[in-house]
């Protein structure tokens, strides 16, 4: 997919190129690889499967979401990514339907160059429909930046995040465009972060149309 730029209601939106591909590895229930730009993230999903019986939760599954960096061991930083995919994820998932079982998200760091965590969601969806796990919505991620100017900037750069006074990340859900999660860094007005909630919501029907045609590709290539 290459770069989007829709205008509507005054905002100018515009997408890094998208690239993604489901069905990679062999041993998860599903996986995806998803690219913005030049970061791209590995996803891997394990389960239902057994849970441990200090981790069990009755009435659903219990949910876990590991960040593996490049190189090194995870951070503070990326135990709260972490924090932020998981919560998504339950929101979208009906884990209601797999009591005392468990379900693994691994998600791997190939490249960074800004947008990680909406990149980590966008794989992380594709993920779980990979596994064709039960949802109730599709969720995308988008991150906005807001320059010291006050412009808005999709889907930045890693040196456009250092050169931003303001760094915002939302989870969108596919069915009414709500914000499931949002991630935010920096200083901003309230009037900023409506204007950046409207520019993800316009932003999110650009990826959730990716994500039609990269699943329409692969079963037309299958059937």
């Amino acid at each position: 997919m290459n770069p989007e730029v829709c205008s509507s209601d005054g905002f100018n939106v515009t997408l890094r190129e998208f690239g993604c591909e489901q069905c990679l590895l062999s041993r998860p229930d599903g996986s995806s690889s998803f690219i913005q730009g030049d970061t791209s993230v590995l996803a891997a999903v394990y389960g239902p499967a057994e849970v441990k019986v200090s981790k069990e939760i009755y009435d659903r599954a219990t949910l876990e979401v590991v960040i593996q960096t490049k190189v090194g061991l995870p951070s503070v930083k990326e135990r709260s990514q972490e924090q932020c995919v998981r919560e998504t994820c339950e929101a979208s998932l009906l884990s209601s339907l797999h009591p005392r079982s468990s379900l693994t998200l691994i998600l791997q760091v190939l490249h960074n160059d800004g947008s990680l965590l909406s990149c980590f969601l966008n794989a992380a969806c594709m993920a779980f429909m990979d596994a064709g796990l039960p949802m109730s919505c599709l969720f995308c991620g988008v991150t906005c930046a807001i320059a010291s100017d006050g412009q808005v900037i999709t889907d930045p750069t890693a040196t456009q995040e250092k050169e931003s006074r303001a760094l915002l990340t939302f989870a969108i859900d596919s069915t009414e465009q709500k914000v499931l999660m949002s991630s935010t860094k920096g200083s901003f007005s309230v009037h900023e972060l409506q204007e950046c909630i409207a520019i993800s919501q316009m932003a999110s029907e650009k990826i959730f149309q990716f994500y039609r045609e990269s699943v329409q590709r692969r079963y037309s290539k299958t059937l």
